[in-house]
């Protein structure tokens, strides 16, 4: 897909409000990079930000040294700009945590999955020994819409794609937030878009034992080699 893929192309966010907020958080991602020994990095959309305000990242996530690099809004080019930029320097943590692909609303299913293959390879790249997660896209909407398909479809590609490539797995955190009667709850998306406090709690419980999985799994490999 390469660079004629418009959601595989690093741009930083437009300032369009005019008070260079996106930038500001950037700059300061990359000094935490400078001030910090992050073993597990977050990266992504507002799905990722939102969750440092609930007290489920401080109960499962803060003990594990995790860094959270969510911005509102972001899309697969921002989020590549960021990581070329600083935001993986100095640091070298052993999970990254992908979560974005929502906010694309200019790319088709395909574009976007390639946008989040670009990052998965730019991580592989610039941090080899880390292992990746991508979170799939939830649906989104009241009720049904082509914005569901879409991110569906996406999660269908990178199913077939991702595990072409080293050190990545995607873990499906749907887990069932669509009603058998085809709605999406309030209780569980306040804005039937971002998970309120409960909503993080049924999706961060396998993504934390994902994560301990994955930062339990180098010390035995190492015990193994040694053998």
């Amino acid at each position: 897909q390469g660079d004629s893929n418009p959601a595989a192309v690093p741009h930083a966010a437009e300032d369009i409000q005019g008070d260079d907020r996106w930038m500001s958080q950037h700059n300061r991602f990359v000094l935490d990079c400078k001030d910090k020994e992050p073993d597990v990095l977050f990266v992504g959309d507002s799905m990722v930000q939102l969750l440092q305000q609930y007290e489920i990242w401080r109960e499962l996530f803060s003990p594990l040294h995790a860094l959270n690099f969510g911005i509102g809004g972001d899309t697969t080019g921002h989020v590549l700009w960021r990581l070329k930029n600083g935001e993986l320097e100095n640091i070298k943590p052993k999970v990254i945590v992908v979560w974005v692909g929502t906010n694309n609303h200019e790319n088709t299913a395909e574009e976007v999955a390639g946008g989040i293959e670009a990052i998965v390879r730019l991580i592989n790249t610039q941090q080899p020994q880390a292992k990746v997660i991508v979170l799939g896209l939830l649906p989104r909407g009241e009720k049904p819409n082509p914005l569901r398909q879409k991110n569906a479809k996406v999660n269908h590609l990178l199913k077939a794609s991702l595990p072409k490539l080293p050190n990545v797995q995607l873990l499906d955190v749907d887990v069932g937030f669509v009603h058998s009667d085809g709605t999406i709850s309030y209780h569980d998306m306040f804005d039937f878009l971002h998970l309120t406090g409960g909503g993080y709690a049924k999706i961060c419980k396998p993504l934390h034992e994902l994560i301990m999985q994955l930062l339990e799994e180098t010390p035995e490999e190492k015990r193994a080699a040694l053998a």
